[in-house]
């Protein structure tokens, strides 16, 4: 009998081996790993305390739904961050021409028979699972997979306007043209992230200035607007044309003029409901430790507490020093990114992963400037730590893909052993797909020196 218990516990893996086999399952950087681990904790701590209320609302303040839901989220969507991870990087390049054109009619459905939430047609609906996909969310994550191509392709003639400049603009204004009656703050950052890719991508900067100039006429026009039509400005009607009114009546137009007038004479009229409460929320946290978990008084008053004001909850429950935290958090993020984006010695790989860690983290710094009043009010989402949904298992996804980056970068660098059949060098010498040529022997090499590696100079 004592043979037999001693075979059962003989099998029981060991905590250390257990911690081995994921080191060696588990490859990239891990520090990107870490961070992953530690937004994923907090993002089911907060997320169970936030929906307390909703909890309240729909299931008699049974709260545990929502924690399993969080749960579950986060195990998805670290599993196709492991599977994502594990992927040869190349294959994305031969993947996104095809993704980038599926995602255009993607959004064209949306637009016009997507799921209306929030006043807005951003969601479809599968019917099947019952799940609502943020096909915006797919469509940057193709798109950013498609310039980083046309980037690598392009070195050559990147200063050329016609030959270099337009096949890389053409997709962002695409892309950014569909995704903007629905979301236009998401359409800002993506056109954002996109320009500053195309900076580091050597992209001529007089390309990029007419641009950004071309992109602020829709811009100023909802400003103008929002200033000549704004009720409570005191000056003569004559002043105050009619036209503005008529304009704010198309699509989403007036949404947008009404945040911009609550964000611009705030102090003249009612502040907007959400930003009070959070407003609150972020004076109970104090300056230090907060109220501590779980103990958000705002929870209850403060719309999508859960979601795109999560992180006042942060603040209010874990004080300032919580917040800059995650501030900090995001920051090495980038820093790690940027790393792995002048390690690579391929073209295709770093602007891959520079592009994808750009959006988060502008997205990140987007969310917690709306929480903080800096900016106007927006749908931007907290990445990997607002409650799961579609954007929740995109950003694991887009994660996963620079995962697969740093796993290269390592293998080529010699610190983790090629596996079998996979063999980055190769793959990328090979180039079917334009990642941007480079011969082995130039990997150990500093990939900015060298016109071979195609890669921007910085």
């Amino acid at each position: 009998m004592s043979e037999i218990k001693d075979t059962l516990f003989a099998q029981i893996p060991s905590v250390e081996g257990v911690r081995r086999q994921l080191l060696t399952r588990t490859r990239g950087d891990k520090y990107i790993w870490g961070i992953v681990v530690v937004l994923s904790l907090v993002s089911i701590l907060v997320v169970y305390s936030a929906t307390g209320s909703l909890a309240y609302k729909m299931y008699k303040g049974n709260t545990n739904i929502y924690l399993f839901k969080q749960l579950s989220f986060t195990v998805l969507g670290l599993i196709i961050m492991y599977f994502l991870h594990r992927v040869n990087y190349t294959l994305f390049s031969r993947v996104a021409t095809i993704l980038f054109f599926i995602s255009i009619p993607l959004l064209l459905y949306t637009l016009f028979f997507g799921a209306r939430i929030n006043e807005g047609s951003r969601w479809i609906k599968l019917p099947i699972i019952n799940l609502t996909i943020q096909t915006s969310d797919f469509a940057k994550l193709a798109l950013f997979m498609y310039i980083s191509k046309m980037l690598s392709k392009k070195q050559e003639v990147i200063k050329d306007f016609k030959k270099g400049f337009l096949p890389v603009l053409l997709p962002v204004v695409i892309i950014c043209g569909l995704i903007m009656p629905a979301n236009l703050s998401n359409a800002l950052l993506t056109a954002a992230t996109s320009l500053l890719l195309m900076f580091i991508g050597r992209v001529s900067f007089k390309h990029i200035f007419l641009t950004i100039f071309l992109a602020m006429i829709p811009v100023a026009l909802i400003v103008s607007i929002a200033v000549l039509s704004y009720d409570g400005k005191k000056t003569e009607d004559i002043a105050k044309p009619v036209v503005a009114d008529k304009i704010k009546s198309v699509g989403r137009i007036g949404t947008w003029v009404k945040r911009v007038q609550d964000f611009m004479y705030a102090k003249d009229s009612e502040v907007p409901y959400q930003v009070q409460q959070a407003k609150i929320a972020i004076s109970n946290g104090g300056m230090l430790i907060g109220l501590g978990p779980g103990n958000s008084q705002q929870r209850n008053f403060l719309p999508q507490a859960y979601n795109d004001f999560i992180y006042s909850i942060i603040i209010e429950e874990y004080g300032l020093l919580g917040g800059a935290f995650m501030i900090f958090i995001y920051l090495v993020f980038l820093f790690r990114c940027i790393s792995i984006f002048r390690r690579c010695p391929y073209a295709f790989g770093a602007f891959l992963a520079l592009g994808l860690s750009f959006t988060l983290v502008i997205q990140a710094v987007a969310n917690m400037a709306v929480n903080v009043n800096l900016v106007p009010v927006t749908g931007v989402t907290l990445p990997l730590v607002s409650m799961g949904g579609s954007s929740f298992l995109f950003t694991c996804a887009a994660i996963g893909i620079v995962l697969s980056v740093a796993r290269n970068v390592e293998q080529i660098e010699g610190k983790a052993p090629l596996e079998t059949g996979v063999n980055p060098v190769a793959a990328a010498n090979a180039d079917p797909a334009g990642v941007g040529n480079l011969a082995p022997a130039a990997a150990t090499a500093n990939p900015f020196s060298s016109q071979k590696n195609l890669r921007p100079n910085v």
